[in-house]
């Protein structure tokens, strides 16, 4: 298993933890007599600034029950590789359509702007070829009914948009923002 693999399975695990009630904050590092350093950063706030995109105006946390987070980070380093993620969940009264043109456009500053929303899913060649290359790619992310997903970056430092129409009696708009990058000894 590649390492970008583990450290995905490893971020999906700790944010899922991070991110259930009754998580805590967790910090921690690790440097030997020769310099080699390691460690591991959690937490259950996160900001714009984490993501590196604006808040949508009128924009308020999204929780999906009262003991949910509507945000988190984490890290972990050690060596020549590395892992962060940071999550931000929100909604607002908007429209999707308003929400996925503000979107689209703050994503512009890290590139070309791939629409995922409903992009075909890529073979494992396709995958392999786009991880060799730092290329981004739209991989398995794809939006929901009425909703809208938008990726930017590299493959090694993007950023990921997915946009719903909030569910039940609302009228108004779910989105989640996520900054995700690795670094590995594989690529520089």
């Amino acid at each position: 298993m590649r390492m970008r693999n583990l450290f995905l399975s490893a971020a999906v695990f700790v944010t899922v933890a991070l991110l259930a009630p009754g998580s805590s904050l967790a910090q921690s590092q690790k440097k030997d007599d020769d310099g080699f350093s390691a460690g591991v950063n959690l937490s259950a706030k996160a900001d714009a600034k984490d993501v590196g995109l604006p808040i949508y105006p009128g924009s308020r946390p999204h929780k999906d029950n009262s003991d949910d987070s509507s945000a988190g980070k984490f890290g972990l380093w050690g060596g020549s590789i590395g892992f962060k993620l940071a999550l931000l969940k929100m909604e607002t009264d908007a429209s999707p359509d308003k929400v996925a043109a503000f979107y689209k456009k703050a994503l512009a500053k890290y590139g070309k702007v791939l629409d995922c929303t409903n992009a075909p899913a890529l073979t494992q060649e396709q995958k392999d070829a786009n991880d060799k290359s730092n290329t981004l790619a739209c991989d398995d992310d794809h939006a929901p009914a009425g909703g809208f997903v938008f990726k930017a970056g590299t493959h090694d430092e993007q950023r990921l948009v997915s946009i719903e129409p909030l569910t039940g009696s609302s009228s108004g708009t779910n989105y989640s923002m996520v900054y995700l990058q690795t670094k590995s000894g594989d690529r520089k």
